[in-house]
């Protein structure tokens, strides 16, 4: 069981390495390996070439429930109910939509925003919208976040938001809580707030409770991931289980006491705790370590009621199985494999070892095994390993575990029947978390809770694997010390550096705002940061600080804020948190005066690794904020680089006239997003770029690029890519020119859009 469904899970990881989904031939062809497979009884590749099968039909139905390009931009009357807990901030409320009715075929889950909404929306309400959508394209870039492939996971079609102002939006009805979880999550968060409405621990409460982390600040994630328990804030399998054999053996104990024996103890307790399981993990959205965690509890608990022995390595299998069965898009969650490798790693350690160390022991024992055994995945995914996470989750994990989730929940119960019984227990609980937060905010606050370290090549991921195991492997084993030298690759291999003389260039795909990450040999310039418009939409914590960390980077040299409009200065104070920077210029000073910035002025220039920087602007004060942007010619030995800004037809008329030829540059940044009040012909005559690379945002409201632009940038005979188009660009010198990669051409999957 266990080889079938590696081969299975592997059958599915194949497919989502593919550029493009394989025709329908190609599907005909696997189809017939399936029968022949099954023919000869070759079973590990029988599974093997089922999980291909299984993944490209899953693919080909998700992805034809996509709106077509034709119904983009236009209204759209719909109607329908809200199918989960809302997100809510202080501009919009966003929240996933089924379709149960439109005049247009609409996919059958859309995601909306409705902007500074006149009432709180809830979970399992009817409503009916009027709604401008578009189809799930997001930002593309080396080491962010996928919106797109996440989209596609979620199964939503569609995003948009909504127009009150084209129709006044109709609450219609609400559902039942006896046919939702998600009305039952709603009522829950709503009696949450009432009974606890000042205390500081309900948004750590609420997430413990129904897997809503919608309330925890950004302060308080980041302790948690420099501490390494994040997995304690959300429902996690440990979670489940943990209740589940609490009520276990609760009901165990009680059952006997009672002397009614026509029903075995054991198996009314085993019932009793897998109705509990279900229920809990139905409060988290059953997410997938709640599915692992339920499935294995399942099989657990039927060989209690039938009085069978399970192994639990063939327990996990099964449960492997039925997640992927479900849902073979699991696989590009990062959850799907923390979890799952967590529970190997903890079943490898202990079961089968000989001997008994004790609760104590033991506990010290599995916190080592997942540190250790987990830190070649956190650093592949997020570049980041917390050292301090072995002595953080050995005091919290007893505490959220065994103290925290059991009084809650119990408090959750009993609010339904009084909510002051239910307020003086949650105080208890407000009292251990406050207790825990303390230690866990000293912890992050060390000066090595965690270090950073560029993405390692996968070979270098694959060989630690073996590492692990051979780390973790029982007393006795020969060449253990070996483990150590299969890590190595994943610290001590760094990502290629330009030569002296060269630079590598990366226009991040920031939508409408822009951000560049320059790279000489031993120098970092970021030139812009970004847009900000709220928490959860932040270039600088959500795009540049990836991005750099995947790089490997630990200071910035300079930081350039070319001017204070928030599409550029945006995510600038996320950056200047998040890493060291030697130096800020920028033509908005008061605005970043926290941080003893320079102010921007022509002729200021420096030379870094034989390459040199100028700033060509600005020289005197402008009447237009836009026209006042810093304006910087990198020079290197292949050829020359200008970055513009947001300058428009006056600051170009004054470059022309001041520097003339001197202006010429291989490579342009578009002024102005490619707006019409800019890229004058004399301006573009002057620079006379090859490349002009227009960083804007899909379907933006501005209409940028300009058609008259682009028909000047023709004209010049200048080609231009456009981020919202192909996602961030690289540029780099390949054999003494210039190369041009865009990342939807080099690293786009099939669920990306070309």
């Amino acid at each position: 069981m266990i080889v079938s469904a590696l081969s299975f899970l592997v059958g599915l990881l194949v497919v989502q390495q593919f550029s493009a989904l394989p025709g329908i031939q190609w599907l005909i062809v696997v189809t017939a390996s399936v029968c022949i497979m099954a023919w000869l009884r070759y079973w590990r590749w029988l599974f093997f070439v089922i999980g291909l099968l299984w993944a490209i039909v899953f693919a080909m139905s998700r992805l034809a429930d996509r709106l077509p390009q034709s119904l983009e931009g236009i209204d759209i009357p719909v109607n329908g109910f809200i199918v989960d807990l809302p997100e809510q901030d202080e501009r919009s409320t966003r929240f996933d939509f089924v379709v149960t009715h439109s005049a247009q075929k609409l996919p059958s889950k859309i995601r909306l925003s409705w902007y500074f909404p006149d009432r709180a929306i809830k979970a399992g309400e009817y409503w009916s919208f009027t709604v401008k959508l578009k189809r799930p394209h997001g930002s593309l870039n080396p080491g962010g976040f996928d919106y797109e492939r996440w989209l596609f996971t979620q199964g939503v079609g569609a995003v948009g938001y909504v127009r009150p102002t084209s129709q006044i939006p109709v609450l219609l009805r609400q559902k039942s809580a006896w046919t939702s979880i998600s009305v039952w999550r709603q009522n829950i968060i709503d009696r949450l707030s009432l009974t606890l409405p000042d205390s500081p621990s309900l948004a750590l409460i609420k997430a413990l409770t129904i897997g809503d982390g919608s309330g925890i600040t950004q302060n308080q994630w980041d302790v948690f991931r420099k501490t390494g328990t994040t997995h304690l804030v959300v429902i996690s399998g440990s979670h489940v289980g943990l209740i589940a054999g609490l009520v276990y053996f609760l009901i165990l104990n009680l059952w006997v006491r009672t002397g009614c024996l026509a029903w075995s103890p054991q198996r009314v307790a085993a019932i009793t705790a897998m109705f509990m399981a279900v229920f809990y993990a139905g409060l988290a959205g059953f997410s997938v370590p709640t599915q692992r965690s339920v499935i294995m509890l399942a099989i657990v608990m039927l060989a209690i009621f039938l009085q069978r022995n399970t192994r639990p390595f063939n327990t996990l299998a099964v449960a492997l199985f039925a997640v992927l069965i479900f849902d073979p898009l699991a696989v590009l969650s990062v959850g799907f494999w923390l979890s799952f490798l967590a529970v190997s790693l903890i079943v490898y350690t202990v079961a089968g070892r000989l001997g008994n160390p004790g609760y104590l022991l033991e506990m010290i024992k599995i916190n080592w095994a997942t540190s250790v055994g987990l830190s070649p995945l956190l650093l592949f995914f997020f570049q980041q390993v917390s050292l301090c996470s072995p002595l953080a989750n050995f005091i919290a994990v007893p505490v959220i575990s065994l103290l925290v989730v059991p009084l809650s929940l119990l408090g959750v119960i009993i609010m339904f029947a009084s909510q002051l019984l239910a307020s003086n227990l949650f105080m208890v609980v407000d009292i251990i978390l406050q207790g825990l937060w303390w230690l866990l905010v000293h912890l992050a606050e060390l000066p090595l809770a965690i270090i950073n370290h560029a993405q390692p090549p996968f070979w270098a991921f694959v060989l630690a694997i073996p590492g692990v195991l051979l780390l973790l492997a029982p007393r006795g084993i020969p060449a253990r010390w070996l483990s150590l030298v299969m890590f190595l690759p994943l610290v001590f291999t760094a990502s290629k550096k330009p030569e002296a003389g060269a630079i590598n260039m990366t226009v991040l795909d920031v939508g409408q705002a822009l951000s560049v990450v320059v790279q000489t040999t031993n120098h970092w310039l970021v030139y812009d940061a970004g847009s900000k418009f709220s928490e959860e939409s932040d270039s600088g914590k959500n795009t540049l600080l990836p991005f750099l960390r995947q790089q490997g980077v630990r200071k910035i040299d300079k930081l350039i804020i070319s001017h204070g409009d928030n599409d550029h200065i945006g995510g600038a104070v996320s950056l200047l948190t998040g890493l060291p920077i030697t130096q800020v210029l920028t033509s908005a000073p008061e605005q970043l005066s926290n941080y003893s910035p320079v102010v921007c002025v022509a002729g200021q220039s420096w030379e870094w690794d034989h390459v040199r920087f100028t700033l060509l602007s600005p020289q005197h004060p402008f009447v237009s904020e836009n026209d006042n942007s810093c304006v910087l010619k990198i020079e290197s030995e292949q050829g020359a680089v200008l970055l513009t800004s947001d300058i428009e037809a006056s600051a170009e008329s004054w470059l022309v006239e001041t520097y003339g030829g001197n202006l010429k540059a291989e490579i342009l940044i578009a002024p102005h997003h490619g707006s019409k009040t800019s890229s004058t012909l004399s301006f573009l005559q002057a620079v006379q770029p090859g490349y002009v690379l227009i960083s804007s945002g899909y379907r933006n409201q501005f209409g940028h690029p300009h058609q008259d632009v682009l028909a000047r940038y023709q004209q010049i005979k200048a080609k231009w890519f456009n981020t919202a188009d192909s996602g961030a660009f690289t540029i780099s010198v390949t054999d003494g020119s210039w190369l041009v990669q865009s990342q939807r051409d080099t690293d786009s999957k099939y669920w990306n859009y070309k």
